[in-house]
């Protein structure tokens, strides 16, 4: 069993007095944590809102009611949280009536399930993000050497838990991934009425990593007007299938100050989304695949570690660049990535360096990655 980051964060919580709310892609491991988590407990009642019945029951739910269904159990765990109609009202009723109870909800979009119980809970529970496994869980797995033996499939195969779990299956998961759990929540919002446009969308997105993306350039590209971009863009970030990065800017009038960046939380999930699950030696893409995997890694770091870290890609006009330049406590830290070792000798642009005289610029290789990730 791969020891998840997050259980240790949640299993303080529990018993707080305050709702717990895990968010992440379906798959990504949320159901399993908590079965980690609560499995030893005959106390859990587990309901998921997917199902049609447990989504009535919630509509009807008064605490009189929800009282006689937990009977003994101290825990409620709610899956899939975000599809059951005033989920936040719902679960507020729960810890407000029932106040020996603890509730847990999951959900695979923060677009709907955040937005529902914000408000309802404000002051009242803990949020956290979950992701597809990271290099460090993976290092405390099995160790730092097997797992840096292990970057050229990673970077095409991805982090998804069953990916992992599955060496030899490693396409056959990622197909049924990407066809039965990808689109699943996405497709079902509301004024998602052309998914034919989301798929193209989602490749286009993925053959522009490492790259500054225009909105109006993919609109044409795929036949939507840019607004329609931007919104599909922002549903699949809730989503927890790409983010953005925007692009740094202080000092220089020719610094870009509108520009973003779009990288992918899985590279299984982008390589099968363009339908390329070529091994990293023959790939022309293995530079971008370099670039997205620290960078998604770095995140995911920034986020389970609760650090008060900004981030951001920089560039010039004059096409000067930074792959990463990161902010935390006052101390600017700069990153460029290099999958081939051979291309070390690279030095901070002296724009930047003159600008921003205390940064710190560092190359990232396979050879010091776990440094940056560690």
């Amino acid at each position: 069993m791969i020891r998840r980051t997050l259980e240790e964060s949640i299993t303080h919580i529990i018993g707080s007095g305050k709702a717990i709310v895990l968010m992440g892609a379906r798959q990504v491991g949320k159901s399993t944590l908590l079965n980690t988590i609560l499995g030893t407990r005959d106390d859990v009642l587990w309901l998921n809102g997917d199902d049609l019945d447990v989504q009535q029951m919630f509509s009807q739910m008064t605490s009189t009611r929800i009282r006689a269904i937990l009977g003994n159990k101290r825990i409620l765990v709610v899956d899939e949280a975000q599809r059951i109609t005033d989920i936040g009202l719902r679960l507020k009723l729960v810890t407000d009536q029932v106040k020996d109870v603890q509730v847990i909800a999951t959900g695979s979009s923060s677009l709907e399930l955040s937005s529902r119980v914000n408000e309802p809970l404000t002051g009242r529970k803990r949020e956290f993000r979950m992701f597809p496994l990271t290099f460090s869980e993976m290092v405390d797995h099995h160790g730092l050497i097997d797992e840096l033996r292990l970057l050229p499939h990673r970077m095409v195969y991805g982090y998804y838990p069953e990916v992992v779990s599955s060496p030899g299956d490693e396409r056959v998961v990622l197909k049924e991934l990407t066809d039965s759990y990808l689109y699943r929540d996405i497709l079902s919002m509301e004024g998602i009425s052309k998914p034919d446009k989301l798929t193209r969308l989602l490749q286009a997105l993925a053959f522009q990593i490492g790259s500054q993306v225009s909105y109006n350039e993919v609109a044409q590209l795929i036949g939507l007007d840019p607004k329609t971009v931007e919104r599909y863009i922002d549903i699949l970030e809730k989503s927890y299938i790409i983010f953005r990065l925007g692009s740094f800017s202080r000092n220089l009038r020719n610094e870009l100050k509108s520009s973003r960046k779009i990288y992918f939380w899985d590279l299984g999930i982008r390589n099968a989304v363009i339908g390329n699950l070529t091994q990293i030696e023959s790939r022309t893409d293995a530079g971008a695949l370099w670039e997205n995997y620290c960078i998604s890694e770095r995140m995911k770091q920034i986020a389970y570690q609760g650090r008060f870290a900004h981030a951001w890609f920089w560039r010039t006009q004059q096409q000067k660049e930074i792959d990463y330049v990161e902010e935390e406590d006052g101390l600017l830290q700069a990153f460029e990535f290099k999958w081939n070792d051979r291309k070390v000798n690279v030095k901070c642009p002296a724009v930047f360096a003159t600008s921003y005289p205390t940064a710190a610029f560092q190359v990232i290789t396979p050879h010091n990655v776990d440094s940056f990730l560690g």
